[in-house]
């Protein structure tokens, strides 16, 4: 009985030790050459991972975050071998609509698509409206981002500031709600309705949506199609001019600081040069 007892002792702790062991392997830290393997693997599938040097740096870990969101894996923003491995085994993520440059903002993955011509995208990993009520200058209002096909009709350079916070280079697609630089963009919504993303691709971002990029905003019941508007540019002008004019809940750069008539004044200019 002692000989036996001894035996299954000694297999359960066999067992535990390599049980241990693969756990320390998977989640061990990565070699310089393994993180820039992640990295050029991430960059060909569509990710922003910036350079690819084999730093797991700011724009590496967003790259890695924008992954796992999109597979649905758990967000950790940690560089494993068992991430590594999954991204060997992963696919380009695939746009919802093809045939011509646009940006896609996926609101049940967080995700941010710019989409070319030839459907090859670039994924960041965004956070958006969160839901909850909040009470700004004394009005209540809800953090809400909206769903639709919308044109980015103004856009501002670098910091703005406003009662609700700050943004960094702004591209304003709906009333106040922009696509904008921000120091906090956490995995999950928090946004007062804006759509963040992460500091280091802000200005990049603004320099790719010029006034008049369409932006499709979707979750998986809300998609709404833009083709008419590819087809139509009469259409897309139109659109331009309702998002510059939805008398939204939200504020530009955090607060109310122009009159609509103006914004539309100067959307309609944009519309003329473009």
């Amino acid at each position: 009985m002692k000989i036996l007892l001894a035996i299954c002792l000694f297999l359960t702790s066999t067992a535990s030790i390599a049980n241990a062991q693969q756990f320390g392997k998977q989640n061990a830290s990565l070699t310089r050459a393994q993180t820039r393997e992640a990295e050029r693997l991430l960059s060909d599938q569509g990710y922003w991972t910036g350079a690819v040097d084999g730093l797991f740096d700011p724009a590496t870990r967003s790259a890695l975050i924008a992954f796992q969101k999109w597979e649905g894996r758990p967000i950790t923003g940690q560089l494993t071998l068992d991430e590594l491995e999954a991204i060997r085994a992963s696919a380009p993520p695939r746009a919802r609509e093809l045939g011509y440059e646009h940006v896609e903002v996926d609101l049940d993955r967080q995700v941010l698509l710019m989409v070319n011509d030839e459907g090859g995208v670039r994924v960041l990993p965004v956070s958006t409206g969160n839901g909850k009520a909040f009470v700004d200058e004394g009005q209540n209002s809800v953090a809400y981002t909206p769903r639709g096909r919308f044109v980015v009709y103004d856009k501002e350079v670098g910091w703005q500031t406003g009662s609700l916070g700050s943004v960094y280079y702004a591209n304003y697609i709906s009333g106040g709600v922009a696509i904008h630089g921000s120091r906090n963009v956490p995995t999950e919504p928090a946004s007062h309705g804006c759509i963040r993303i992460p500091m280091f691709a802000a200005r990049e971002i603004s320099k790719l949506l010029p006034v008049g990029t369409i932006v499709l905003v979707y979750d998986k019941v809300s998609f709404v199609s833009a083709k008419s508007w590819v087809e139509n540019p009469k259409l897309k002008q139109a659109g331009l001019l309702i998002s510059a004019s939805e008398d939204d809940t939200d504020y530009k750069g955090g607060t109310k600081t122009r009159s609509k008539s103006l914004v539309i004044k100067k959307a309609r200019s944009k519309i003329i040069r473009a």
